[in-house]
């Protein structure tokens, strides 16, 4: 058995890489419980069983562990991540890997709305589709999606990248400013001030890297790409009444 961790008792049930692997399950600790576990972790790779939903799951980790979400996670599942990468062999609810810094977010199923919400850094995957609000004000985070997004996607994104496999609703990258968009399906109505861009070799180059780290084996060349216009940057006169 293991020794007691923060009111905690996680079972060992493997070892992987000469580090142990806890299994903590949520239908007999809480998510503080957990969490204070991953905050000050023990070991390098933890399982979580019986998520059933529960919000904030793995949110707020700053080591570089591996974190194994066995079902359907809540609201803010690893939100705030740095360095840990993270598994949600499930969906996730209203902003998955909100506010992410660095590290890697995988959710195996969908994603409810602002999946990736204001992200500095690391790589969310989300591999079914994700609702409205993907992206949302996205500050360097890298997000692929391997189905659709839903409306106002990258809305005020201002860097990174948003790869979509699928199909992208109306408003996509609206008051967007410098993160690139690439979409391989169709798009409705671009959001205000974004626009078609040419999609040159480096952009061809930058897109295989993010679909070979997201597992993915769709050809570059399918997708187009979207960015700002650029009319939003400056004050204009008319605007003033």
């Amino acid at each position: 058995m293991a020794p007691l961790i923060h009111g905690l008792i996680p079972e060992v049930t493997d070892r992987l890489a000469d580090d142990l692997v806890y299994t903590v399950d949520l239908a007999t600790s809480s998510v503080r419980e957990l969490n204070a576990e991953l905050h000050a972790p023990t070991a390098g790779h933890y399982q979580v069983r019986n998520p059933r939903g529960a919000h904030a799951i793995a949110a707020g980790l700053r080591h570089p562990i591996t974190v194994d979400v066995q079902g359907h996670a809540g609201y803010y599942c690893a939100g705030m991540n740095q360095h840990a990468e993270i598994t949600v062999r499930g969906s996730a609810g209203v902003g998955v890997a909100e506010n992410m810094m660095s590290g890697t977010v995988r959710v195996r199923g969908d994603a409810s709305q602002s999946a990736g919400a204001t992200g500095h850094g690391g790589l969310l995957v989300i591999e079914g589709s994700a609702s409205m609000r993907c992206g949302i004000s996205m500050k360097g985070i890298d997000i692929v999606v391997g189905g659709d997004v839903g409306p106002m996607s990258a809305f005020m994104a201002q860097a990174g990248r948003l790869v979509i496999c699928g199909d992208a609703g109306d408003g996509l990258g609206d008051s967007i400013y410098e993160a690139r968009l690439y979409v391989r399906g169709s798009v409705g109505e671009l959001g205000a001030d974004c626009v078609p861009k040419p999609m040159r070799p480096e952009h061809h180059a930058e897109l295989a890297e993010l679909l070979t780290a997201a597992g993915l084996t769709h050809d570059p060349t399918e997708f187009r790409r979207y960015g700002s216009a650029r009319r939003l940057y400056h004050f204009t006169a008319h605007n003033s009444y």
